[in-house]
């Protein structure tokens, strides 16, 4: 903890480098992954503040739309979407992901009822051909193509997308390489990310 606690007193101490952020926000992204502590946005992506508007859940799972009941993940979508007009929507998995794993092989999650309930969440359990690998990549591959079909129901995702003001992102992060895949539509695969983005 200490050293944590020791960059954060340094990181203060360059107000100059922060000033402009009191002035708001404007993210052009909306970025979800999993609460995973080897998952950090800002540093595969290089993001600085206010680049990034996150969403981090157990499993980066999408809970279905309900205007009734909203979630906190739920107002957290909508706000980026329509009051700071994100353009991307990227859902980010990663390899060795444990709250995936634990759906595909079935683990009993009786200890911790609330993170079972949440994973009840994830859709459908997501296909997975070899649930014994420690990557679960498959799996999580097509965990992220579930929850960007998710987010397509929820109204402000579809209307952006409708006026093409939206698009959405499908990645997959490895974390024993650093590696990161993109999901193609045109060969439904997860490629090596180009930039051309």
């Amino acid at each position: 903890m200490q050293p944590l606690i020791d960059n954060a007193r340094a990181f203060g101490q360059r107000p100059e480098e922060f000033a402009r952020l009191a002035e708001g926000q404007s993210p052009d992204v909306l970025f979800i992954t999993c609460s995973d502590s080897r998952v950090v946005p800002a540093l595969i992506t290089g993001a600085r503040p206010g680049e990034l508007f996150e969403l981090r859940t157990a499993g980066n799972i999408v809970p279905p739309y309900a205007s009734t009941t909203p979630t906190g993940e739920t107002a957290t979508i909508e706000y980026a979407v329509q009051v700071l007009g994100v353009k991307h929507v990227v859902v980010c998995g990663h390899s060795h992901c444990g709250a995936v794993g634990a759906v595909v092989r079935h683990d009993d999650l009786t200890a911790v009822p609330a993170v079972r309930d949440w994973l009840a969440h994830a859709a459908d359990e997501p296909k997975c051909t070899d649930p014994s690998d420690p990557t679960v990549a498959e799996a999580v591959q097509n965990h992220v193509l579930a929850q960007l079909m998710r987010l397509r129901s929820y109204p402000c995702i579809e209307q952006r997308l409708e006026a093409g003001e939206l698009q959405l992102h499908g990645w997959y992060y490895e974390v024993h390489t650093g590696t990161v895949h993109e999901h193609r539509a045109e060969s439904d695969t997860f490629e090596a990310l180009r930039g051309d983005r």
